[in-house]
């Protein structure tokens, strides 16, 4: 930061310089309130005689104290005035004790200059009026009175004064400040009671060399998108709330940023994952709510329009994209590269980056820049930050500090080795407003402060050109975009400072003397530290990446899942989540257990226990299949826990390929042979081509009742009695019919004409009862017995077909 030695390029005149010096001390000097007044002091002087002499008093306005009355200014124009213009500056003061103030007026005080970057901050921190410190006021007209001020209220001022009243020797940096001078009843006399002090930058004529000043312009939001989208074929993209349309709407904070950033020379910084969020909006979303449900969102208007505003403002701009989601480098340095493919996810989302802006703005920004939170590096990061393809670390100059005695503040450039340049934003400009600017008082100040470090920067070496950069707050709010919108518009106004680029500022010449050396690991804050991912973020990404990987190799279309998950994952790694862990890691224990459920639809359906009876049968398995899409490149496995019971193929085992359509399901038979009767333990389980598991493994029972030779005997045994018994019915009616025969030879003629008349006629019932009566019944009784012969289902591919079959399940012979 370059605070060894922050002097500036002039001082003010030797004869100037004497009489500031000379009433400084005169003011100084230790006098007794009230009692050693000089003569011919004006109030003003004599109010500050009395302040200086409490300091060995214990009155309320005591070095080192605010005083009872607090003094506000709201604005200060112009910020960087020049010759012929009039400083306006405005304000309230509000008697905060406890005493009415009487017989005050307010005042305007200026000088003397300062000579170091330190010193600004020296003056910002007073509190209180310090004689000596504090110059004299302007005095004159140029006063507010205030007659009368009751405690706890206030009373607005409004003071202007020409340049030229002001007393301002060369270019320089002057304390301007603003007090109220008056008595109380317990202090009947007059005394500084209340004062704030800022700071005026004068340079009147532009700078022989200018600093070139590079501000960096954040587009950065927190995630909202989640990995859920609808089955539609345009895949409606789920938002955790609608913030972000609050955010981009009139008004709202991203709207801001984009509206005041148009009208500034900044290097945009872009995160593609707001813009394809934004876009997403576009065609349609939903959003989550509390019950698990999802209702339409309504801004796609809003989405559009910002959208629009956006690629017309950023044509022509120096443009950087950060790694989609904005990973947090810190986190994954110090937590996650230990844990297995982490760093795979910062090369995926550093190649998606420059496609996704230059996809929706249509501008190609530049990828070659990394991030870490606050410009905090060490060397873990810096290797981490540069392993996805960036050769250039934005880093900041309270963390790569400098430490070779340089008398200026250096360029931003450093190289760093390894062919890495640290580009080193300046901490007091980057940090400048990051404080509450909702007040008005506030944002002057900071905006006065900001201005007067810029021009001091150029003081120190007015000779020596330099590139400062200044790498705000990621995620400033629309006030704090305000105030630095403000600092720049003047900045850019003023006469020592030329904008520039980030790029152009990552290839200026590098200082010689300026610190190339990487702070080490245990330099790191441990502010920031705290604030880090945790390796059980790393841990749970990475079993969803393994899960996905699964999914997607039986997918027909990969692109529905991938694309959005892939998204989802980068989007739990993201810097945004720092300081939330809560609701970090309930995102990304959302989008595993969306991605279980995904998986989970493709599924077997649960058996009962099984029958089996005779040597061999076939056993149907259904895989359902309840997604939009259809799935491939799975084996269903059917595997035997006592093959020496009951073989399934020709193994303990057996496994046919599947396909399945999208909402349909798909019955597989598999041919098993008995070995002996009892139960057998059975598991179904599907795997991926590459032979992991996929899903839960569905077991049932198959009970075995082999037909044995004993029953085989006894069968047998009866077929013989059958066929023994019709043999004996055969001769017994061979045997009548001879005997007839003779009968009716003995009769006579007569008798064998009657005879061939009755050996033409059949006795049809007496036939059928005593010959095809006892054959039917036993083929009736034998079918009876016969176990039932169904045919092999055909393949289910309706969605009912996944009820699971009957208990007692038979399966097919």
């Amino acid at each position: 930061m370059a605070e060894a030695a922050d002097f500036q390029g002039t001082s003010p005149s030797p004869a100037r310089r004497w009489l500031r010096r000379g009433g400084a001390l005169l003011a100084g000097a230790p006098l007794l309130a009230g009692l050693l007044q000089l003569p011919l002091s004006t109030p003003s002087q004599a109010a500050e005689k009395a302040s200086a002499a409490t300091v060995t008093g214990s009155v309320a306005t005591a070095a080192g104290s605010s005083g009872p009355v607090d003094v506000s200014l709201d604005s200060l124009t112009p910020s960087t005035p020049t010759d012929g213009d009039t400083v306006t500056v405005s304000g309230s003061v509000t008697n905060t004790g406890k005493q009415t103030v009487t017989d005050a007026h307010v005042g305007i005080r200026v000088g003397p200059s300062l000579n170091t970057r330190s010193a600004i901050d020296t003056v910002a921190r007073r509190t209180s009026f310090q004689p000596g410190l504090d110059a004299l006021e302007v005095g004159g007209k140029y006063v507010t009175k205030v007659t009368k001020l009751a405690a706890g209220s206030s009373q607005h001022f409004s003071i202007s004064v020409p340049v030229k009243d002001l007393d301002l020797d060369s270019e320089g940096v002057y304390q301007f400040g603003v007090s109220l001078t008056g008595r109380t009843t317990a202090q009947p006399w007059d005394q500084v009671l209340g004062i704030e002090r800022t700071f005026l930058p004068w340079q009147p004529e532009a700078a022989d060399t200018k600093t070139r000043t590079t501000y960096l312009w954040p587009l950065i939001s927190t995630v909202h998108l989640t990995a859920e989208t609808g089955s539609d074929a345009q895949q409606t993209p789920v938002f955790k709330n609608d913030d972000l349309a609050k955010e981009i709407s009139p008004g709202g904070r991203l709207d801001q940023l984009l509206s005041l950033g148009s009208e500034l020379d900044v290097t945009w910084v872009l995160d593609p994952d707001l813009l394809a969020s934004v876009d997403a909006m576009r065609g349609g979303y939903r959003i989550q709510q509390e019950n698990g449900t999802t209702i339409a969102g309504r801004n796609q208007a809003v989405a559009n329009a910002w959208l629009d505003k956006l690629e017309k403002t950023v044509q022509g701009q120096s443009i950087v994209a950060l790694p989609f989601a904005d990973p947090d480098l810190a986190s994954l340095a110090h937590h996650g590269k230990d844990v297995t493919g982490s760093l795979s996810h910062l090369k995926d989302a550093t190649d998606v980056a420059a496609d996704t802006v230059e996809t929706i703005v249509h501008v190609k920004p530049s990828t070659e820049f990394a991030w870490p939170a606050d410009g905090a590096v060490d060397p873990s990061i810096i290797k981490v930050a540069t392993s996805a393809g960036a050769d250039k670390v934005i880093a900041r100059s309270d963390s790569l500090r400098e430490t070779g005695g340089l008398s200026y503040t250096p360029s931003a450039a450093r190289p760093i080795g390894g062919g890495t340049t640290a580009v080193v934003a300046d901490e007091r400009l980057s940090t400048a407003f990051q404080g509450d600017m909702l007040k008005a008082d506030t944002s002057t100040l900071a905006v006065q402060k900001f201005l007067a470090q810029s021009l001091m920067i150029n003081l120190q070496e007015p000779k020596n050109e330099r590139s400062i950069v200044v790498a705000p707050q990621r995620m400033p709010t629309a006030s704090q975009a305000q105030s630095m919108a403000e600092a720049l518009r003047a900045l850019q106004q003023g006469n020592w400072s030329q904008s520039q680029g980030l790029t152009e500022a990552a290839k200026a010449k590098p200082d010689p003397g300026a610190t190339t050396k990487v702070p080490s690991t245990s330099s790191y804050p441990s502010a920031l530290r705290k604030r880090e991912l945790p390796r059980s973020a790393f841990e749970r990404i990475q079993a969803t990446q393994a899960k996905l990987d699964k999914f997607r190799t039986i997918l027909t279309d990969e692109s529905r899942v991938v694309t959005p998950f892939g998204r989802a994952i980068e989007r739990g790694m993201s810097a945004s989540w720092r300081g939330r862990t809560t609701e970090a890691a309930s995102f990304r224990r959302g989008v595993e257990t969306y991605l279980d459920g995904l998986m989970g639809l493709v599924h077997l359906i649960q058996k009962s226990d099984a029958k089996l009876s005779g040597r061999s049968a076939t056993i149907p398995v259904t895989v359902q299949n309840n997604l939009v899409q259809g799935v491939g490149h799975l084996m269903l496995r059917l595997t035997s826990q006592q093959p020496t019971r009951l073989e399934i193929g020709d193994e303990p085992y057996d496994e046919q390929p599947i396909q399945v359509a999208g909402e349909h399901s798909q019955s597989v038979k598999f041919t098993t042979s008995t070995k002996a009767n009892g139960p057998v333990q059975v598991v179904a389980q599907l795997y991926t081509e590459d032979g992991q598991p996929y899903g839960d493994p569905v077991p049932f029972e198959v009970k075995v009742t082999e037909i044995t030779s004993t029953v085989m005997l006894v069968i047998g045994g009866g077929v013989l009695l059958l066929v023994l018994a019709g043999f004996r019915m055969y001769t017994q009616r061979k045997r009548a019919a001879a005997r007839k025969a003779e009968e009716d030879t003995a009769n006579g003629p007569e008798a064998g004409g009657d005879s061939e008349v009755a050996e033409g006629t059949v006795d049809t019932d007496s036939t059928e009862d005593s010959e095809a009566g006892p054959e039917r019944a036993s083929a009736s009784k034998s079918g009876a017995d016969d176990p039932e012969q169904p045919s092999d289902p055909t393949p289910d591919t309706a969605p009912e077909s996944a009820d699971p079959s009957g208990t007692g399940e038979r399966v097919d012979r």
